[in-house]
């Protein structure tokens, strides 16, 4: 339960009192319009108009609160934002075009030449394609390690780091860091952590109370949940998201507010969907770890894996049978040829390289989601010709077994 203040115009709840998340992710954040509308509204609108000169030039200059350009201001963004830091547990969110335009946001706030930025080595191969592409170039040092390697985190930083960047657990291994270790690290050394939270979402993880200073999100995924729409965010404390926010009104890094508005909505459902989600991937991790021609499971639901105990004590917030440990698998075949035998057998599984949709979705990381590393870069994140990516969906959970058994069984 919280108490964080729900903004409420309707006097229907009294935002002094404590509700359950679920509560939140349906009812807080939104300022009802003089119109009653009982659903969210869309503002489809770039420009705002003002009573007079003077009114627009005190909104332009600060002296007035209020709309000024769709750009950085707009009500149902700014709802999806306080709808979004209320589960999360934040002051404040700062809503992007795209998961990416989070990270390049963070970059931009958070970094200049000179700075030291310390990734763990398990990334989206966009962000590091982000990261070493360009912000090298802008004089941005960057190193990475294993994201569980907590001796390989302490030994990599230096005096000007910072940023330490994580996702947990990471895309597509799957694999947990020790947020609370890299809390205290980073802070002992004057930077932050920064914590990609997308594979887990609020219902599952939150990284800001256990000791983070942002939390990522691409909300293109589970925050959606139906694969409709892109869109990003931020979120952690006033003074930090005011600098992000500096970037959006600056950079038009923008969300739309169609698409805010489909995400208001999708997080109405996030702790619901969630459940069965994780539920499903229990199931089916427990198939894949069964199965003779899988030679390797990566998922942290499993008691052999080697943060299973890590991901407990992390994976808090939502009370599912065998554990929260999230609905994206990666396993192991042996080569590239079953690989994709497994993949193209498919039936039910959309192969696609989204992930986090109602819809069970399939990819075989090496050859797209990871393409553009280089060759060593993928090994060292772990990402092998024989590895499938799956993102374990809301259908039946033996359809989910059969289609991958399909494949599987012809190897």
């Amino acid at each position: 339960m919280t108490t964080l203040d729900l903004n409420w115009q309707s006097d229907a709840l009294d935002p002094t009192l404590g509700f359950f998340e679920e509560t939140l992710a349906i009812r807080g954040g939104y300022h009802r319009t003089d119109e009653g509308e009982h659903g969210e509204a869309i503002f489809t609108t770039s420009s705002y108009v003002y009573k007079s000169a003077k009114d627009a030039a005190d909104h332009f200059d600060g002296t007035k609160k209020g709309n000024v350009y769709s750009r950085h201001t707009n009500p149902t963004v700014r709802a999806f934002e306080r709808r979004l830091a209320l589960l999360e547990g934040g002051e404040r969110c700062v809503a992007t075009a795209s998961g990416m335009g989070a990270i390049l946001t963070m970059c931009l706030a958070y970094l200049k030449a000179g700075d030291h930025l310390l990734c763990a080595k398990q990334l989206f191969g966009s962000s590091v394609a982000l990261f070493d592409t360009y912000f090298r170039s802008f004089g941005v040092e960057v190193s990475y390690v294993d994201c569980f390697d907590n001796d390989a985190w302490q030994n990599a930083i230096q005096d000007n780091t910072k940023i330490l960047y994580c996702e947990s657990p990471s895309n597509p291994l799957a694999q947990i860091a020790d947020l609370r270790f890299l809390a205290n690290l980073a802070h002992d050394n004057g930077a932050m952590l920064i914590v990609d939270n997308c594979f887990a979402t609020p219902a599952i993880q939150k990284p800001l109370e256990l000791g983070a200073d942002v939390v990522i999100h691409s909300a293109s995924k589970y925050i959606d949940g139906q694969g409709r729409v892109l869109g990003g965010a931020l979120v952690g404390s006033n003074e930090l998201m005011e600098k992000a926010f500096t970037v959006i009104r600056t950079g038009g890094i923008s969300l739309s507010p169609f698409n805010a508005w489909v995400l208001l909505k999708g997080l109405e459902t996030l702790s619901i969907r969630m459940k069965a989600h994780c539920d499903n991937a229990n199931r089916v991790a427990e198939f894949l770890s069964s199965h003779p021609n899988v030679q390797k499971v990566h998922f942290s639901g499993l008691p052999t894996h080697p943060s299973h105990e890590l991901a407990k004590s992390q994976h808090t917030h939502l009370d599912v049978q065998g554990g929260a440990f999230g609905a994206i698998i990666g396993f192991e075949v042996a080569d590239k040829d079953k690989a994709w035998h497994v993949i193209d057998s498919t039936q039910v599984i959309s192969i696609t390289n989204n992930l986090g949709d109602a819809k069970s979705t399939i990819t075989h990381p090496a050859s797209t989601t990871h393409f553009r590393m280089t060759p060593e870069q993928r090994v060292q994140a772990g990402v092998n010709d024989g590895l499938i990516r799956l993102s374990v969906g809301l259908e039946n959970v033996n359809d989910i077994i059969n289609d991958l058994k399909r494949g599987l069984d012809e190897l």
